[in-house]
């Protein structure tokens, strides 16, 4: 239906960004957050959290051991922690569920529920009417929005391809974002500048696991546009489109499920990437 879809579209390639209110229904966020309830439950606290390190050395195989935890994220289901919240014993000093910040990369791999809701009927064809030949899905994340901003940035910094403009982020409001929760806020327009910024692996032996490089630039605050979006809503966002939210001011939390796709056709997925494809799982095809 290349006519009825076009003012929509149109407006994606204009603005790098596309609210569709209601993509989801209700019960399928609320089938996506007691799932991650179930996994939070069952969760174990990861070695790297549990070491009191006391010397110089012990505490550099905890950061090594946190960066590989990180680094090998791409087809587990793992679990990221505000800071604070584990006692060097790792036993928590908060709720369980409150103290993990994200569950990532590989949950549309290796959740039922959350397969399903990426390989939905209507995000394929959401995707076909995108134009989007060989999509494949490089990562998903469980948010749960705690207080903490997150500053201005373009996904393609993390995840980047050659040529540009292959990465497309599908996020999804599993509660609804509103400005005091810390929805998401873009600058329209900002995707057609490239990007100035990288997150590469760095080189075996370095201090840390990643590093920048190139830097970002200073965004004017006024720029930005809010994005309160209802429970149920997906907001696409292109890979260059520069965006953030601000810190959650509220008693309400803001649940959010998001994924990661590649146009794979006549696409080069960057070997610098944090985010590496592996034999047990290599980019699975959003088509089914």
């Amino acid at each position: 239906s290349g006519e009825a879809q076009s003012p929509r579209l149109f407006q994606f390639h204009e603005d790098g960004f596309l609210v569709l209110e209601q993509f989801f229904s209700a019960e399928e966020c609320d089938s996506m957050r007691s799932q991650i309830q179930r996994i939070v439950a069952e969760m174990e606290v990861p070695p790297h959290c549990r070491t009191a390190f006391s010397t110089r050395e012990e505490e550099q195989l905890q950061a090594q051991g946190s960066s590989d935890y990180f680094l090998t994220s791409g087809d587990k289901i793992r679990f990221f922690f505000e800071k604070g919240v584990l006692d060097e014993k790792g036993n928590f000093l908060i709720p369980k569920e409150k103290s993990v910040s994200k569950i990532g990369h590989a949950l549309h791999a290796y959740d039922p529920v959350f397969k399903q809701i990426t390989h939905s009927p209507k995000v394929q064809e959401l995707g076909r009417k995108l134009g989007l030949e060989r999509p494949v899905v490089v990562q998903s994340m469980y948010i749960f929005k705690s207080l903490l901003a997150v500053t201005p940035h373009q996904d393609a910094t993390f995840l980047h391809t050659e040529p540009l403009g292959r990465i497309l982020g599908f996020w999804i409001a599993l509660e609804d974002a509103t400005q005091e929760n810390g929805c998401l806020w873009f600058i329209p327009g900002s995707h057609t500048n490239g990007i100035t910024r990288r997150m590469v692996r760095a080189a075996s032996g370095a201090s840390t696991c990643v590093e920048f490089v190139g830097s970002e630039p200073a965004y004017d605050d006024k720029q930005f546009i809010p994005l309160p979006v209802r429970k149920g809503g997906l907001i696409l966002i292109h890979g260059e489109v520069v965006h953030k939210s601000e810190l959650n001011s509220s008693e309400s939390s803001r649940h959010a499920f998001t994924f990661h796709v590649m146009e794979a056709k006549g696409t080069t997925w960057s070997k610098e990437n944090w985010l590496q494809p592996t034999p047990e799982l290599p980019f699975p095809s959003l088509y089914t």
